[in-house]
């Protein structure tokens, strides 16, 4: 298979600095992106929802969505559900349908944040039966996972109070935390319980799941099955996500991602798209992990759960998609070539800006040779996005589905 002359060169540099590039292509073409059902179809703002021609209305019409991605990708063989959003009678069949057109139905999301009954909180609310309310919409979401036999139970509370003195504290943790016990016994043994958490917004004066830190201590009372996700656009500005990261990681605790980024709050905008380098340095605490030797480390990366959770307002949803998994492909390519030897005999020599030029050195090498040779070794268009301009998909759904003001499940802020 003929390759372009800046692969060629790219690879020589890789080998002369000892990096297997062909070990590097193959850890390429095994990821895995989930892609979310709600990322395709129209979202907005607390202002204003802008409807996009052909997006998807309907969960058959997002699958197929999902599908056309991963046939551009490679990368994406998984759809996360959000409940009620993408609620059906048989989820056998619908999973059976997935599966004809190469998908797989990943994290199931229960929605605890929409109902009017929530305004004080899902399972943290003082009313003993909204909470049973609660309780029961997430045992739903379990039969959900049993029956498509997903990997994981991704939580997520707006769960929190706006004034001091509006509730007691430790009473809606303890509430909380009868919730999740009845829930995480309730798990098939296949199923992790993902807990998200978030510092701020809706609640604006505390939140119950706030940071990693109480995610993390309420996956500890849980038991093995439960560990934290991260959402890189859930913390205070300049937070470094990256050591968090490297701790969960440490600790086996560390369960997946929702994929976007920020420039000011939870903005939901395209991951890698305002800071690409934070989300190298993610990639590179993951990439070290599987290398340390150690089991905790090793067996807890290999089995982190990575999703797109983004809000497309006012761009179109599938090459949104597409860019994004772009990202998370050239952020994990840019973590391969990290020199590890060179980088940990900096590391033990004390040399510190060597060692950080190590990493720099990755992260500002040009990858995109790499990942054009990796897709055409796997049959794909070298370029989806380019791939997908090309393939009248936007056109086609557009006449198929017309403009529509109708949200399709879709989330309008949040």
């Amino acid at each position: 298979m003929k390759s372009s002359p800046a692969y060629e060169h790219l690879a020589e540099s890789l080998h002369a600095k000892g990096l297997d590039v062909e070990a590097i292509k193959n850890r390429l073409k095994t990821q895995h992106i989930e892609t979310p059902s709600w990322g395709y179809a129209n979202s907005g703002t607390r202002f204003k929802t802008f409807p996009w021609p052909g997006a998807a209305r309907t969960f058959r019409e997002k699958l197929h969505d999902a599908a056309f991605v991963h046939r551009l990708t490679g990368i994406a063989p998984s759809v996360a559900v959000h409940i009620p959003w993408d609620k059906v009678d048989d989820w056998k069949a619908m999973s059976d349908y997935a599966k004809s057109l190469g998908l797989s139905i990943g994290a199931v999301n229960p929605n605890l944040f929409q109902d009017v009954e929530y305004r004080l909180g899902s399972v943290t609310n003082p009313d003993p039966a909204i909470r049973k309310r609660a309780l029961d919409h997430m045992l739903e979401c379990v039969e959900i996972c049993k029956a498509v036999r997903s990997p994981g139970l991704s939580i997520w509370l707006a769960d929190g109070t706006n004034y001091a003195g509006q509730d007691n504290i430790v009473e809606r943790w303890r509430r909380m935390e009868e919730v999740f016990a009845a829930t995480y016994k309730a798990l098939p043994p296949f199923t992790r319980m993902l807990i998200e958490y978030k510092f701020y917004e809706p609640a604006f004066y505390h939140t119950d799941l706030a940071d990693w830190g109480t995610a993390y201590l309420m996956s500890v009372k849980m038991g093995p099955q439960a560990q934290v996700l991260i959402d890189l656009g859930h913390h205070p500005q300049g937070t470094n996500v990256e050591h968090i990261v490297a701790l969960l990681l440490a600790q086996g605790k560390l369960g997946g991602f929702h994929f976007n980024n920020r420039k000011y709050g939870d903005d939901d905008l395209i991951v890698g798209s305002v800071n690409p380098f934070e989300l190298f340095l993610i990639y590179n605490e993951l990439v070290g992990a599987e290398l340390t030797g150690d089991k905790v480390q090793v067996e807890t990366s290999k089995n982190v759960m990575y999703m797109i959770d983004q809000s497309h307002n006012i761009e179109d949803k599938i090459e949104a998609m597409i860019l994004s998994l772009i990202n998370c492909q050239v952020a994990y390519a840019k973590a391969l070539v990290v020199n590890r030897k060179a980088l940990a005999q900096r590391q033990q020599e004390g040399d510190v800006l060597g060692a950080h030029r190590v990493l720099l050195d990755a992260f500002q090498t040009d990858v995109r040779p790499l990942l054009e040779q990796t897709r055409t070794e796997m049959g794909l268009a070298t370029d989806p996005i380019a791939a997908y301009h090309a393939s009248g998909y936007r056109e086609k759904v557009a006449t198929e589905r017309g403009g529509t003001k109708n949200p399709g499940g879709g989330y309008e802020g949040a």
